[in-house]
C-alpha cells in the first residue's frame, strides 16, 4: 500500500510539472525525529538548503526544530517562517561581509567558520559593530563517507572546513579574541549516508580530538547531518531510522554536563514527502527502445543529471497489467536529461501523469530556468 496517495483529480488545478508534498508524511517524519531525539542535550536543526519552500519551512519551524543555513537568503527565509534567530546556525564557505553583518544584526545562534581567513573577517566585522560573534570552527575529520564524490564533505582536501592539523592556533585565537564568543566545533562528513558506520567513526574522531583539549569547555559539538533516505522503495521506508541514528551518538559520543550535541538534517526530513509530477508528452518508438518524454526535465529535478541519482518512477494515471520498458526523459536539450533507463512501467500513453518519487529534497530547491523553462509550481496534500 503506497504511503503517499496521489489525488489525480486534485492535480488538475496546477500545470505540470509541479511538486506535490504529502504534509501528513512530513508531520509523521517530524514526530519521529522529536521522539528519537528527546535527550535534552540534543538540538536538531533543519538544513534549509534541502527545501526552502515557505509552507514546508513553516511546518518545520512549528515543530520546534532549529535551522541550518548557508546564505542570508536562507536566514531571511527561516526568520520569515518562524524560526527563532537564536536557533539559526549560519554555515557556508563563502559568507560575504554583508551576510556576516546581517547575521550578527539578526542575532543568529552561531556562525560555523570554515577557514582562518573567514575567522579573521568575522572578527574584524564584529569589532566594527562592537558586537561579539558567536562562532564554531568547522573541522574536517578526514572520513570517507562512501557517498557520491560531489556530496562528500569531510575529507582533508574538500573545500569545506579546517584540517585538524590547523586547529590548535585557531582555537587559541578564538579564546583570546575580544570579539569572538567561541561556542565549539562543527563537523559534517557528507550527504545521503545510508549506513551508521561513518557516524561511529566520526564519534571516535571527535573523542580523540577532544582529548587534545581537556582544558576546553566546548559548549556545542555539531555533528552535521547527511542521513540518507531510500530512493528505491519509498513506500517500504518512508521514514528513516532516526532512532538508530541518534542512538549511535548517544552510545558513542558521551557529553559533559551542560554540553549540547547539534544535528543538521535536511534530506532525511523532507526527501520522502515530495514527488515531482509530470505529464507524458510523447511515447517515442525508437529502433531498440521506447522513450517516455515528459514535460518536466532536469530543470525541474537535476539530481539524476548531476549525481547520476535514481528515483522511483511511477505512472499514477493508470495501472495497466501490460508492462513495458521505457527510457524516461525530459524535454531539455541535453542528453543527460534522463530520469531512468529501462524503467518497467504500465503501458504508458500521451497525457498520463508520472510521479518521480523521493524528490522533496534538492528538487524544487535546485530547479532552474535553463532553456527558459518555467520553474515548477507546488501543491500540498489537503
Amino acid at each position: 500500500m503506497p504511503v503517499t496517495n496521489f489525488p489525480i483529480d486534485y492535480f488538475s488545478s496546477v500545470a505540470t510539472p509541479f511538486y506535490y508534498y504529502d504534509l501528513r508524511l512530513l508531520d509523521n517524519t517530524l514526530n519521529a525525529i522529536l521522539e528519537a531525539s528527546s535527550d535534552p542535550a540534543f538540538c536538531v536543526h533543519y538544513a534549509v538548503k534541502a527545501n526552502p519552500n515557505p509552507k514546508i519551512l513553516q511546518r518545520i519551524a512549528a515543530s520546534g526544530l532549529g535551522a541550518d543555513t548557508v546564505s542570508i537568503g536562507e536566514i531571511n527565509a527561516a526568520v520569515a517562517a518562524g524560526f527563532p534567530a537564536s536557533k539559526i546556525m549560519f554555515a557556508g564557505v563563502g559568507k560575504t561581509d554583508e551576510e556576516i553583518r546581517m547575521a550578527l544584526l539578526i542575532g543568529v545562534g552561531c556562525l560555523n567558520v570554515e577557514s582562518a581567513a573567514e575567522l579573521e573577517v568575522i572578527e574584524e566585522i564584529a569589532a566594527s559593530m562592537k558586537k561579539k560573534a558567536p562562532v564554531a570552527l568547522r573541522v574536517n575529520p578526514e572520513i570517507d563517507a562512501h557517498t557520491h564524490h560531489y556530496i562528500t564533505t569531510g575529507l582533508a582536501e574538500n573545500k569545506f572546513g579546517i584540517a585538524m592539523s590547523m586547529l590548535d592556533g585557531l582555537i587559541d585565537h578564538c579564546n583570546k579574541s575580544e570579539w569572538i564568543d567561541f561556542k565549539g566545533l562543527h563537523f559534517h562528513i557528507g550527504s545521503q549516508i545510508t549506513t551508521f558506520e561513518p557516524y561511529k567513526i566520526l564519534c571516535e574522531r571527535i573523542l580523540r580530538l577532544l582529548e587534545k583539549y581537556p582544558y576546553m569547555e566546548f559548549k556545542i559539538i555539531n555533528v552535521g547531518g547527511g542521513l540518507g533516505i531510500d530512493y528505491d522503495d519509498p513506500d517500504a521506508n518512508p521514514i528513516p531510522d532516526f532512532k538508530g541514528y541518534f542512538q549511535v551518538f548517544k552510545e558513542n559520543l558521551p557529553l559533559k554536563p551542560g554540553q549540547q550535541l547539534h544535528f543538521e538534517l535536511g534530506r532525511a526530513i523532507v526527501g520522502q514527502c515530495g514527488s515531482l509530477i509530470s505529464k507524458v508528452l510523447y511515447v517515442k518508438e525508437g529502433v531498440d527502445k521506447k522513450f517516455v518524454i515528459l514535460d518536466g526535465g532536469m530543470t525541474a529535478l537535476i539530481r539524476p543529471a548531476l549525481y547520476q541519482a535514481h528515483h522511483k518512477i511511477e505512472n499514477i494515471t493508470l495501472k495497466s497489467e501490460i508492462m513495458e520498458k521505457y527510457d524516461v526523459v525530459g524535454p531539455i536539450c541535453e542528453s543527460s536529461d534522463t530520469f531512468g533507463t529501462d524503467e518497467l512501467l504500465p503501458l504508458t500513453r500521451r497525457g498520463d501523469l508520472v510521479a518521480i518519487r523521493s524528490a522533496g529534497a534538492y528538487g524544487e530547491a535546485m530547479a532552474s530556468g535553463y532553456n527558459c523553462q518555467p520553474l515548477p509550481g507546488s501543491l500540498f496534500s489537503r
